[in-house]
């Protein structure tokens, strides 16, 4: 971390007055309630009421983010511990699952070799991973009539890897002047044409057709964290009918929503979207020290400028956030018909600070820059500056809470209470504590010792080559082979190089 700056924990912050004098001494804003408040009377436990998913509605105002833990098959299918995140996704008490799983729609788009498909072969381990989701979920709250599951649909683009978990074999939108080198990109060759993006576009429609015979409410049309979509939004400086305008960069998800529909496929849609994006971020190499990571700042951006490189960044400071094209992209889903809309921002792999804030890097990350409270009440301030152009047309879902942590059930039932967001997401939180929100709900208190401290483990396995999962709190990844794996890698990173 920079010499200045010195993080407040949240676990030191005993009351809300604290966070809120914490906040205040931030100069930003993030509302949070004195109170929770329990049973029926907690805007968290109200159901939706102004959109119907394939018939249903929406029992509570609670999503579980989609989850990818690096454990598949080499084919693409389901395993044990797969099947035990999508029974505890059930058990959450969460009334809406976005996704459950990142899908790659055809082998090649994969972001590891582990990686769900949704294709033929793997159609009875899709089935599998729903059924155990409702079993979970019925023996606890009784019904399923009130719970929606969608299947994310996904092509990892510039992050492939498909068959090595450490070899690149990206396909990517356009050429990047920061990323290309980031990750050492030197030909056109891995541009896809639009012939391939064609081919592309059906196999998200075959994918669809798989999710609605196993099961699914919905399917979610991919467009965030740097995967292909959400590099196509940014593809301004791409030729031909899939880049430059704003129709051209959003051609392909309107091709995918007409060919599913054109397939006599009755499936409902959402998007998961990063609304904004910055320029990507590196340590610091003057404050970093052997074994240490320096705090994070962006890459020397200076000869990119105007900045045609990314999707609701300005042009003129990719420092900061610009709407205009994001709220044109919310009011083409309402046009549409997408139901659901669920805001992320940037990427895991450029930029993860703005997108899951947190106290402790991943092993490819750097340290904070700033405090991480800072980078969620942007995302928290965004989903509301968007919410006024979807008003009823879509359910729109907030992201970034986990951070929150003793604080995330105050703040969730302020935003809902107050029209903010419709549903509030969580990814990171739910590997660790999967019900905090039925507790806060039920009990008015949480478990101190389940809350996710956003140690980053999950994201520093997987970036070694190890399956994802709380290895920190949860006492199934404790036990597991792969924890000492861990720790010996994160020994390993912290001692100086010889």
């Amino acid at each position: 971390m920079s010499d200045a700056f010195k993080l407040k924990r949240i676990p030191s912050l005993k009351t809300v007055k604290e966070f809120r004098n914490h906040l205040a001494s931030l100069g930003v804003e993030i509302p949070c309630d004195e109170e929770l408040l329990q049973g029926p009377d907690s805007p968290l436990a109200r159901p939706i009421r102004h959109i119907s998913i394939r018939g249903k509605k929406v029992g509570n105002r609670i999503a579980v983010h989609p989850m990818e833990g690096w454990d598949g098959t080499l084919t693409g299918g389901a395993t044990e511990p797969m099947l035990r995140r999508w029974k505890r996704f059930g058990e959450s008490g969460a009334k809406l699952i976005y996704g459950g799983e990142a899908m790659a729609v055809r082998p090649d788009g994969r972001a590891n070799p582990n990686q769900l498909i949704i294709q033929e072969q793997n159609r009875k381990d899709l089935g599998d991973l729903r059924k155990e989701l409702l079993t979970a979920h019925r023996d606890l709250y009784g019904t399923t009539d009130d719970l929606v599951i969608g299947y994310q649909l996904t092509h990892s683009g510039r992050f492939c890897r498909p068959v090595d978990k450490q070899v690149l074999e990206p396909q990517i939108a356009y050429r990047h002047p920061i990323l290309d080198r980031r990750f050492g990109i030197d030909s056109d060759d891995v541009i896809l044409t639009d012939s391939e993006v064609e081919e592309l576009i059906q196999c998200f429609i075959k994918a669809a057709r798989i999710a609605y015979e196993v099961g699914a409410d919905f399917v979610d049309i991919k467009h965030c964290h740097g995967y292909l979509l959400h590099e196509f939004l940014g593809a301004h400086t791409r030729p031909g009918k899939y880049g430059g305008s704003f129709e051209n960069r959003t051609r392909i998800l309107r091709e995918i929503v007409d060919g599913i529909r054109a397939d006599g496929n009755p499936i409902d849609f959402g998007v998961r979207l990063s609304a904004f994006d910055m320029v990507p971020f590196r340590p610091d190499p003057e404050k970093s020290q052997p074994g240490r990571l320096g705090p994070g700042i962006p890459e020397d951006y200076s000869h990119c400028l105007p900045y045609q490189y990314g999707f609701g960044v300005n042009v003129d400071n990719p420092l900061e956030p610009d709407l205009r094209e994001p709220k044109k992209f919310v009011e083409l889903c309402v046009e549409l018909g997408i139901k659901i809309l669920n805001l992320s921002c940037g990427s895991p792999y450029y930029n993860p600070h703005i997108q899951r804030p947190a106290a402790y890097p991943p092993s490819d990350g750097y340290q904070p820059a700033h405090d991480p409270l800072i980078d969620v009440a942007r995302q928290i301030q965004v989903v509301r500056d968007l919410k006024d152009c979807v008003g009823d047309g879509m359910i729109l879902i907030g992201t970034g809470y986990s951070y929150l942590q003793e604080f995330l059930p105050m703040v969730s039932q302020y935003v809902l209470q107050n029209g903010w967001a419709d549903m509030v997401g969580i990814g990171r939180m739910v590997l660790s504590y999967p019900h905090i929100f039925m507790d806060a709900m039920e009990k008015g208190r949480l478990e101190k010792r389940a809350i996710c401290r956003t140690f980053s483990d999950c994201t520093t396995a997987p970036r070694n080559g190890i399956i994802s999962g709380c290895f920190p709190l949860d006492s199934y990844y404790i036990a597991r082979p792969e924890a000492r794996k861990l720790k010996d890698i994160k020994k390993a990173l912290k001692e100086p190089k010889r």
